[in-house]
């Protein structure tokens, strides 16, 4: 079956930053799907989320992962494989809790198939030592040397104490001792042969467990690159396997692009709108700047018609003096005139009747 999606939600992606950890960085530029996975054949859960083709998230939960809920819509665990932390921002906290609640269920999950995998390889490997351990030891045991009763069998036992002896010629007591030393060589060429075969097996005991310690060491080097493998061969499913939801996040993305372009068309018009606007203060304000130099002009001139007018002022007043002087003058000149008329008037007449008298 391979892995399947089991929970799905949408929040938004950050991890914290590498160089500071104490900022978040956004890895998402508007939230995304964030599902939990299932893998039957390997027993792991995990958590994936794609931004588009991208794997943003990447974390087998492991039993000692905690989540962390900082604020009310949004949490964070560390995953000490990717050496970084993840965090994430839902709409609600509705939503925040139950991602908490599928983390803690699949956290406990996966400490209890944890546990069975180490049973099952407790239960593989203590056989397959008991019976290595006990091939090796073998020849070192007293029976190995010296040989098992019924490897003994056709072999006559030699007696603790020799018979009495018999009252038989002397020439009989020659093959017996014969036959006692060619035992003794026998088990001696034995004995030597077992002690052979025994440092033949210690120092292939040796070899060994020099050798399972370089298999261990390429057995360690296989799995991690067996894992990196299956990571990327998990990562290439998800992508074929996310094929319903990379479409739903493309339609989602048109729209939002369509969005986008909508918003940003009608700030271009309202950009436009505001460069008239600011064409237009710009003409205001070289208007502006126009009156207020004419205005100063205006005053300046003022100014000096206000000067002018009052040096006029000045003239004007000393005109007035002096024609109010000139005025009394000529009323006195007049008086005096009108008195001299006034005696030439008299003398006239004086005359005429002089005049007068005389030609009478």
């Amino acid at each position: 079956m391979g892995e399947q999606p089991i929970f799905s939600t949408r929040a938004h992606v950050f991890q914290i930053d590498p160089t500071t950890k104490k900022n978040w960085v956004p890895t998402s530029k508007h939230a995304v799907t964030v599902s939990y996975f299932y893998d039957s054949t390997r027993n792991v859960y995990r958590i994936i989320s794609l931004d588009g083709s991208k794997a943003i998230i990447n974390s087998t939960i492991t039993p000692n992962m905690t989540f962390t809920k900082t604020s009310q819509k949004f949490g964070q665990w560390a995953d000490s494989r990717a050496n970084t932390v993840y965090g994430l921002g839902f709409s609600s906290e509705n939503h925040l809790l139950k991602f908490a609640e599928k983390f803690a269920e699949f956290k406990e999950a996966a400490r209890l198939a944890k546990e069975k995998s180490q049973e099952k390889m407790e239960l593989t490997s203590t056989p397959s030592q008991e019976s290595a351990t006990g091939d090796l030891q073998s020849p070192l045991t007293p029976e190995s040397i010296n040989g098992t009763d019924d490897e003994r069998g056709t072999t006559p036992e030699m007696p603790q104490h020799p018979p009495e002896p018999r009252p038989e010629p002397s020439q009989n007591q020659l093959p017996f001792s014969h036959s006692s030393s060619s035992i003794n060589k026998h088990w001696e060429a034995e004995l030597a042969a077992l002690k052979g075969n025994n440092a033949k097996l210690t120092a292939a005991l040796l070899e060994s467990t020099a050798n399972v310690k370089q298999w261990k060491q390429q057995l360690a080097a296989y799995q991690e690159e067996a894992e990196r493998l299956h990571k990327r061969v998990t990562e290439l499913e998800c992508v074929s396997g996310q094929t319903p939801v990379i479409k739903s996040q493309k339609t989602e993305l048109n729209q939002t692009i369509e969005e986008l372009e909508s918003a940003l068309k009608a700030k271009e018009e309202e950009l436009e709108r505001l460069k008239e606007e600011v064409e237009s203060a710009n003409e205001f304000q070289t208007l502006k700047e126009s009156l207020t130099h004419k205005l100063q002009e205006t005053e300046e001139r003022n100014q000096t018609l206000e000067a002018q007018l009052g040096e006029l002022e000045l003239h004007l007043e000393g005109s007035q003096l002096e024609s109010e002087a000139f005025r009394k003058s000529l009323r006195s000149l007049l008086e005096l005139l009108d008195g001299k008329i006034f005696e030439l008037t008299e003398l006239r007449d004086s005359l005429a009747r002089l005049i007068e008298d005389s030609s009478s």
